[in-house]
């Protein structure tokens, strides 16, 4: 009787112990109107114009108590390029010269790896594969978390920020065309806005529900 007892027992600590540790894993959908994906190069060393993408969807698994084993993956439709400038975004897209659109319609990033954590800088190095034109090749980001916590403007779910840096080689991803007169290197700058998926995906259904109210 005793050892079933004590099996009993380590049995149910076992399961308290398991779902505590769920808990401490949180699926977020990143806010593509609040997440930005800046690219800027050199143009003939006169000016650093840029462009964003316009759409982004991803997620981002956060562990909290063993970061490392966090994860992110990013989707962004090349269609959704913006420079600002008309003619250039044409150019960007449809020519050829550099975004493969018509074979390779998504730019993609895929985590693989958290290093060099500073929890008290809020600090880390993402690892990962960014897939452009077909090309998969690893980029490194520089990233530090903004905030982790309640987000006021969700009925306070869970929320995450964060900034990353990178530069990458635009030759690497057969988009080399003009360098150097432009600029091999992309700097990269982004900015991230990710909430809690079951929140995030009832506030688009409420949305949803007061647009169709608004046109009845």
């Amino acid at each position: 009787m005793k050892l079933i007892r004590d099996l009993f027992i380590a049995s149910t600590l076992a399961s308290v112990s398991l779902a505590a540790m769920a808990e401490k894993v949180v699926t977020y959908t990143v806010d593509p109107t609040h997440t930005q994906v800046y690219f800027s190069w050199s143009h003939v060393g006169f000016s650093n114009p840029g462009a964003i993408f316009r759409d982004i969807s991803g997620t981002i698994t956060g562990n909290h108590d063993q970061p490392e084993k966090s994860s992110v993956e990013v989707t962004m439709p090349v269609k959704s390029v913006d420079s600002f400038v008309p003619l250039l975004n044409d150019h960007l897209i449809n020519s050829g010269d550099y975004f493969k659109t018509a074979e390779h319609p998504v730019v993609t990033f895929k985590s693989t790896g958290i290093r060099d954590i500073q929890r008290q800088k809020r600090t880390f190095t993402l690892l990962g594969n960014l897939t452009v034109n077909g090309i998969t090749k690893p980029v490194k980001l520089q990233a530090r978390a903004n905030t982790i916590g309640p987000h006021p403007f969700y009925d306070n779910a869970a929320a995450a920020g964060f900034e990353a840096t990178a530069t990458i080689r635009r030759s690497d991803f057969n988009m080399g065309k003009y360098t150097p007169v432009v600029s091999d290197d992309l700097d990269i700058r982004i900015t991230v806005e990710a909430i809690e998926t079951q929140a995030y995906q009832k506030a688009l259904e409420k949305q949803a529900a007061a647009q169709k109210a608004a046109t009845r």
